[in-house]
């Protein structure tokens, strides 16, 4: 890679982590999306499949015990619920976690290969009109001084 290539390689690395970004958050949100959907799908058609149940017996004394008889397992599935919910958000964060590392893992070695590549040649600093072994001389004095 030439010097005059550098900065559009830090800009191609800099778009590539933005993208990737963009990529993990969409992946993040559509879980907790799907997770929202499951779990209230799931509260109200158990509540309501045994009321259905109930008014189609035609059984109106079992309607008036209904709220006590419902009530325990409909608290015992939702704490079922909240247990999963937790995984699912831990498992969520997670994934996030380690893709956002290896994102950033990936910047960092682009960003260092153009860093690396630049300085390879010399010709780094000749945007300035500088050679190489002048700006390291110069930046030496000014630390003197």
């Amino acid at each position: 890679m030439s010097a005059g290539s550098f900065p559009s390689e830090l800009y191609k690395a800099n778009v590539e982590l933005q993208q990737r970004i963009i990529k993990l958050l969409q992946e993040c949100g559509s879980n907790w999306m799907a997770a929202v959907q499951q779990f209230g799908m799931g509260g109200t058609s158990d509540s309501t499949a045994q009321i259905e149940g109930r008014l189609r017996a035609a059984d109106w004394q079992s309607l008036a015990t209904l709220p006590s008889e419902v009530l325990w397992p409909a608290f015992q599935s939702r704490l079922n619920d909240v247990q999963v919910a937790n995984q699912i958000a831990l498992k969520n964060q997670i994934s996030f976690a380690t893709g956002l590392q290896q994102a950033l893992g990936n910047w960092h070695q682009s960003v260092f290969d153009a860093f690396g590549s630049a300085l390879e040649g010399g010709n780094f600093f000749k945007h300035w009109g500088i050679s190489g072994a002048q700006a390291v001389t110069t930046d030496a004095k000014t630390a003197e001084k």
